[in-house]
């Protein structure tokens, strides 16, 4: 089984470097990136995460991410986090769904994500 603290660790990498090989480490050839669960148009393979990701990127230390792992079901992870941004950017809620291939990269990512109201 895979495992799915490793892999988090790993996205939070490329996250915060935005580099496309660490963005690519963490998805098959063929994966599907879906940035919410009713989308259209998912990014699908390496060329479409990657130009998706860089495009839509975070600048490193702007934000904090906890998460904590809701379950998982064989190859099937459910992650429940919390990203803070500190440049005025809502905080925002999220749930991700990761199937995960046997490699233990991910062959499907889905997310959720809700801005929380300003207090």
């Amino acid at each position: 089984m895979n495992d799915v603290n490793a892999w988090m660790d790993k996205y939070i990498a490329a996250w915060t470097s935005n580099d496309p090989d660490d963005i690519r480490a963490l998805f098959t050839e063929d994966a599907v990136y879906s940035t919410r669960p009713d989308t259209e148009s998912p990014w699908r393979g390496h060329n479409e995460i990657v130009d998706g990701w860089t495009d839509a990127s975070d600048m490193p230390h702007a934000w904090t991410f906890e998460w904590t792992l809701l379950g998982q079901d064989g190859n099937l992870a459910f992650v429940q986090g919390l990203t803070t941004y500190f440049n005025g950017q809502p905080t925002y809620d999220n749930l991700w769904v990761i199937r995960f291939a046997p490699d233990g990269r991910a062959s499907e990512f889905t997310e959720w994500y809700m801005a929380r109201k300003p207090a």
